[in-house]
């Protein structure tokens, strides 16, 4: 029998990391400490609970998340599969109906003879363990701790925000219109557009609401990623910041008038029946009162029924330049390896990735072999190779983008085009790369 690993933490890049270790025939005890310690976010005891919106953003190759996924699929990724299964209504996003997304993953790793769920919380690993932590950013108090102690250095934190969800019963169509932007894919989203007037008063409203947040000090509320900013700490840096923002109107034309709106709030189906909806790009810090003023004040949801309301939470990650080598191992520890939001990745996709790179090179590791260092042209390569080569004293959180790759051979103006050749590049690369293992995933 070979050797157990362990795998702390059943969120996304946790779930993936199991997943990659047992198909290679390892035992794994996988520790998650739900239901036993809750987090200020969750809401299931699901393994791989989506906790913020449902979509895992582009589907197609000319976005670098679509890119990702891409890969991901090449390298057999529970967790894209599964997404690939679930997946709602959403244009050219790939989203799922979180339920049985979540409930998916969990059943397929627990009927795994190899697999073993421990539901309790770790405070400490031992020595000679061989160890992925994916605990992602609500790492219980106890782990933060034995790992800073482990470290001898700091985390950094940031605040990520929660968009609120509504029933689409509720929803005003008199109003709303359906559509998708630049017709790209099925009209799938419900647009609620906004004149000057009524995008002035809701902004003005907006930026005087009161926040969650408001008790503590400035310095510890401007510490936003700003890839999850929310929206009234964007909408406080101008008049127009939003209507350049989540609600920009771009792509979009009004049937009801045949004129692009001023302003539009764009809702995404949030399960596979559509009878809820996620205010796109809404994550906030907002009392729960006043999401429902203000939001209430946008035309088509002057009735809306909030069944969630935007939440604040703590988010937590390592210095990963710092810390960890290319392989995702820490440089004093070999046997313990990162991954997920922890190491500053940010998203649902770019963790899982960060799992299953975890998972295939402790794989690696365990046999005695060189890790796998994806090559830079490739999306995994590109995102990794930035978490663990950044400067580290200016490290933030990334998402997957086309600025981390290197530069094409040749030059190309269009930016769709530009786009898709960096991913034909990518895909033929990862192909080159992984050899037999791409072309036959179940190896």
């Amino acid at each position: 029998m070979k050797q157990e690993v362990w795998v702390i933490g059943g969120g996304l890049a946790g779930s993936e990391a199991t997943w990659q270790l047992a198909r290679a025939g390892y035992r794994v005890k996988l520790f998650e400490m739900r239901p036993v310690v809750n987090t200020p976010a969750h809401t299931t005891s699901y393994l791989a609970e989506l906790v913020c919106s449902n979509s895992l953003k582009a589907n197609y190759l000319e976005n670098a998340a679509g890119l990702l996924k891409a890969e991901m699929r090449r390298l057999n990724s529970l967790l894209i599969n599964v997404a690939d299964e679930t997946r709602v209504p959403a244009g050219g996003a790939l989203a799922v109906d979180r339920e049985e997304f979540a409930a998916t993953i969990t059943q397929r790793l627990t009927n795994l003879p190899q697999v073993e769920v421990v539901r309790k919380e770790v405070t400490s690993i031992p020595v000679d363990q061989p160890t992925v932590v994916a605990t992602g950013p609500l790492t219980s108090p106890g782990l933060s701790q034995w790992l800073r102690e482990l470290f001898g250095v700091e985390y950094f934190y940031f605040y990520d925000a929660v968009a609120p969800i509504v029933t689409r019963e509720s929803i005003d169509f008199a109003q709303a219109f359906m559509g998708a932007r630049y017709e790209r894919g099925d009209a799938d989203y419900i647009n609620c557009p906004l004149n000057k007037e009524e995008y002035e008063i809701f902004w003005e409203n907006l930026v005087a609401a009161q926040r969650h947040l408001d008790h503590l000090g400035e310095k510890t509320k401007e510490k936003y990623f700003e890839g999850c900013m929310p929206l009234e700490v964007l909408a406080a840096r101008g008049r127009d910041t939003i209507r350049f923002g989540p609600l920009k109107p771009v792509g979009l034309v009004n049937p009801k008038t045949g004129k692009r709106p001023y302003a539009v709030l764009q809702l995404r189906p949030e399960n596979k029946t559509g009878t809820l909806y996620n205010l796109v790009g809404f994550q906030t810090s907002l009392r729960w009162g006043e999401q429902k003023r203000v939001f209430s004040l946008i035309p088509g949801l002057q009735k809306a029924e909030f069944v969630r309301y935007g939440v604040m939470h703590r988010n937590t990650f390592i210095n990963t330049p710092h810390l960890l080598l290319p392989s995702l191992q820490w440089k004093k520890r070999e046997n313990l390896f990162f991954a997920g939001q922890l190491i500053g990745v940010e998203g649902y996709v770019e963790s899982a990735a960060a799992g299953l790179v975890c998972g295939l090179n402790m794989v690696k590791w365990l046999q005695g072999e060189k890790p796998l260092l994806f090559p830079a042209e490739t999306a995994l390569g590109a995102l990794l190779r930035h978490v663990t080569a950044a400067d580290p004293r200016h490290f933030q959180p990334m998402n997957i983008n086309f600025g981390l790759f290197p530069p094409l051979a040749k030059k190309i103006r269009g930016k769709k085009e530009k786009y898709r050749a960096y991913a034909e590049r990518a895909l033929e690369i990862l192909a080159q790369f992984m050899g037999d293992f791409v072309e036959n995933p179940t190896l």
